[in-house]
Formats: structure tokens, C-alpha cells, sequence
């Protein structure tokens, strides 16, 4: 029998999970009754005429998500409230019961045709846990209402690129807590919208661990299957409205090494997601305008999250007048504008390859070009390695490697070396790659070219993509 690790090596990403990680970063948007109760988490009782968000603007949302170069919007279409941003036709504790307009409105709908208009992609939050419906608890029967809604949200709105599940499980009106009917809504997502990823309490995209946007050293795609268990995932999600919890970082910091995988009975390809609000809050408040987080501190968590393997799905909440304020407008701007500067001038873009290969289908010179060609180690050669020298000599501060995931996540360690005059400098040592590995440098250096070299993999090594910067900061 093979070792374990050979067997995650064999393990690989299904076409949409591919799809969704070359994603890299979207928005949340909470936004619902919360907005303008001032809370987290609604209980239920309030009344269907408080939304009313009197200049909404979902075009504006788009837009404003668009120009920070996020590339898609998760919207809460309800929250543990239980209210609904569509006209549902199982409950009338919906937008068709408030004054937005005039009960005729349809928060969902404008939201998803604004994403196909701005070239966005659009995805649903649907919280299984409802403090307004009176079914929740009772068994089957809430589960059969949770579906029916499920059903209306995949089959009204277009394409979806992801259903969010959270792990919320609370108390109904009833007191009683409601089991939930996992599988029935997995399989209504497969056969409903077949090509989106089910998020979290799901089997295709695994939470973080945590909401301050951190992510793990070594972030691995391949876990062991228990980790996607949604009562597993519910169980360590926020079990209440604690701002404390969102700064927290208490999370298994290895799930896919060679000892943590050793025993596993079955491993699947789960990668990260790490959501993160723009704000202390998930919803707009509006006491909380100079609490944003700073332009600087959202760079470090791109840096770590779509440049550590996992996604962003950065919160943006939109406020009580139904826009997405100008605070948060530029905030976004602003962080777009940071990423151009910090991959300012491609160094590398005339830059040649060198380095023994498996055949001539996968050469080094594959790693440099946008097709869908990829360097594969020559068999046998334990750590390979691959040159890559400027056409000049050229000032650089950021490096980019990317795995070739569709055939697996390999690489365990690699090194980085900077050539000068003929001679080598280790300038990194990391470890996993994935899908993509941003090493921002801690001082920029000026180098004739770099070496990469794999120092540790699990049956084979691939790169997709190497791409040197220079920032203009």
C-alpha cells in the first residue's frame, strides 16, 4: 500500500472548485433587516416595514466592488432573522411586505442582474438557521421550507457561482434547535446549479477557521475528509453576536502535512476560504465609519490569503440608504490601487527559462507563457530546479509561483535564490505553494535573474506560472 501521501498526491480538484479558485477575491455583502436595527444577529420580531432602503443602487454596489478588482458579490438573501431580500413565496416576512418599492421590489433580483451587467459573478447566502420561521425546529418540515427557498434562489436569479452556508444553529421561536437536512440541499444545488461551489457547511470550499483573515503557513487543499462534515464546521462556527470572536485566531494549524494525513481513512481536495469584514461588523453601522480597516492591513490579508492558496471573500456591507458608502467605496479603490503599485512592472516578461523537464511538452519555458501548458520535473531528479534570467539585470520585490492544481497539490518546500554575477543568494524558504504563492521580499533586490528550486515534493513537481515584480512603492 502506498504511503499517504502518494495517495493525497492522486487527489484533485473537481472543474468547479478549479473555476472558483481562479476567483481569488469577492464580496460579501451583508445586507438585510440588521442594517437598519443596528444589530448582528436579528431575532425575527422585527417588523417587515423597517427596510426600507430608500436609494438602493445595486448598480452602484457592482460598480463600486468592480473598480476594487473583487470579482464577484455573495449576497445575504437572508440572514438568522429569517428575513427575505426576494419575494419568497413560503413566508410574507419578506421585501414584499415592506415599504421598498412599495412591496413590489426584489433586493436579489437587482443584485444579480447588476453582476451580469459589471461582469461579476453572483452567489447566494441563505442562513439555515431562521428565528422568524415557525417550522423551524419541527423536523422535516422546516427542512422541506428550507428547500423550497433554496430552490427559488438557484432557479430564479441566472448563473450562481457559490452558495454560502454558514453554520448558524440556533433556537427557533419554539425554543426547540433544527436538524438540518444537509445532503437534501447539497443535492438540490448539483442538480440546480451544478457548476457552483457549496461553501463551508459544504463539500467544495472549507472555512479558514477563523474571521480576522488570517491564513495558515502551510495552507493545504488536500485535508482529510471529516473536516468537510457540516456539523463539523458548524460546530466551531460563532455561536454568538461576539465582536470579540471575529478577531480570534484559534484554528488546527496543520491539516495537511505528511504526519496529519498519516492516519487518515479518506482525503479530499478542499481548499480555503478566508472571509473577512472591511468593517469591526458584518453589516453597516454607521458609528463604525472609522473603524475600517486600513488600506495597508487589507494588503497583508491578499498577501496571505490569495497569495497563501486560499480565496478572499472580503465583506462589504452596504448602508441604510442601499449603497455601498463612500468610506467603503474608496477604501476599495484605494486597495486596488495598492496591488497595481505593488505589481507594478513585470520583470520577468521577456525573461527565458531553463530547466530539466519531464518531456518536451513540459518544458520551464511553459511557466512564463498565459497558456495552458505546465513544467513537470524530470523523473527521478528529487529537487528540481528552474532558472529564470532577466533579459537585464532589474530590480524586483514581489515573486509569484503557481501550482498546476488541476493535476494535483505537490509541492512541500521550495527555495528561492537570487543570481548576480554568476553567483546565488538564497533570498526565501517557504513551503506549500498551491494555487498561487505571492513572497512579497522584505527589501527589493536587483539580480540578473532568480533560481527556483523544489526541495521537497510528493510524487511529482508542477508550475504552472513564475512571474517577477517590481513595485512602485
Amino acid at each position: 500500500m502506498p504511503e499517504k501521501y502518494i495517495e493525497a498526491a492522486e487527489v484533485l480538484p473537481s472543474k468547479r472548485q478549479l473555476e472558483w479558485q481562479k476567483t481569488e477575491m469577492y464580496a460579501f455583502c451583508h445586507f438585510g433587516m440588521n442594517t437598519f436595527t443596528g444589530r448582528e444577529w436579528g431575532d425575527g420580531k422585527d417588523a417587515p416595514e423597517t427596510f426600507n432602503p430608500t436609494e438602493f443602487d445595486a448598480e452602484q454596489w457592482a460598480k463600486a466592488v468592480k473598480n476594487g478588482g473583487l470579482r464577484g458579490i455573495v449576497l445575504t438573501c437572508k440572514h438568522h432573522d429569517g428575513f427575505c431580500l426576494w419575494p419568497s413565496k413560503y413566508t410574507d416576512y419578506t421585501v414584499a411586505s415592506s415599504l421598498f418599492r412599495d412591496g413590489k421590489g426584489d433586493v436579489v433580483r437587482e443584485v444579480s442582474d447588476a453582476c451580469r451587467k459589471y461582469g461579476l459573478k453572483f452567489g447566494v447566502y441563505l442562513s439555515p438557521w431562521d428565528r422568524h420561521e415557525k417550522t423551524y425546529g419541527e423536523g422535516e418540515a422546516y427542512n422541506k421550507f428550507y428547500l423550497n427557498q433554496l430552490t427559488e434562489l438557484l432557479t430564479g436569479y441566472g448563473e450562481i457561482f457559490c452558495v454560502w452556508l454558514d453554520g448558524a444553529c440556533g433556537e427557533g421561536q419554539n425554543g426547540k434547535r433544527q436538524s438540518y437536512d444537509w445532503q437534501a440541499w447539497f443535492k438540490a444545488v448539483r442538480t440546480l446549479q451544478p457548476n457552483a461551489v457549496i461553501s463551508i457547511c459544504g463539500p467544495d470550499v472549507r472555512w479558514v477557521g477563523n474571521e480576522a483573515g488570517v491564513c495558515r503557513e502551510s495552507e493545504w487543499s488536500v485535508v482529510p475528509a471529516e473536516l468537510a462534515i457540516s456539523e463539523f464546521t458548524a460546530d466551531k462556527s460563532q455561536k454568538n453576536d461576539d465582536e470579540k470572536f471575529r478577531d480570534k485566531i484559534k484554528m488546527e494549524l496543520d491539516l495537511g502535512s505528511r504526519k496529519r494525513i498519516k492516519k487518515a481513512e479518506k482525503l479530499i481536495w478542499y481548499p480555503a476560504e478566508v472571509d473577512v469584514s472591511v468593517r469591526p461588523g458584518w453589516f453597516y453601522h454607521s458609528e463604525e465609519d472609522h473603524r475600517l480597516k486600513s488600506v495597508d492591513r487589507l494588503m497583508d490579508i491578499y498577501l496571505g490569503s490569495v497569495g497563501g492558496n486560499a480565496a478572499l471573500l472580503l465583506n462589504v456591507p452596504p448602508s441604510k440608504r442601499g449603497v455601498i458608502e463612500d468610506v467603503d467605496a474608496l477604501l476599495l479603490d484605494s486597495f486596488r490601487r495598492m496591488r497595481e503599485r505593488r505589481f507594478y512592472t513585470h520583470v520577468s516578461s521577456s525573461a527565458s527559462a531553463e530547466g530539466l523537464c519531464l518531456d518536451e511538452k513540459h518544458t520551464a519555458t511553459n511557466i512564463l507563457s498565459d497558456t495552458d501548458g505546465f513544467w513537470q520535473n524530470a523523473e527521478g531528479d528529487e529537487k528540481p530546479e528552474i532558472t529564470l534570467k532577466f533579459s537585464e539585470p532589474s530590480e524586483f520585490g514581489s515573486v509569484i509561483l503557481m501550482e498546476n492544481i488541476a493535476t494535483g497539490q505537490q509541492i512541500e518546500s521550495f527555495e528561492l535564490f537570487a543570481l548576480k554575477g554568476g553567483r546565488r543568494k538564497k533570498i526565501f524558504k517557504g513551503t506549500v505553494i498551491g494555487y498561487k504563492k505571492i513572497i512579497p521580499l522584505k527589501r527589493k533586490l536587483t539580480a540578473d535573474g532568480i533560481v527556483i528550486k523544489i526541495t521537497s515534493y510528493r510524487k511529482k513537481a508542477t508550475l504552472l506560472r513564475a512571474e517577477v515584480y517590481n513595485s512602485k512603492i
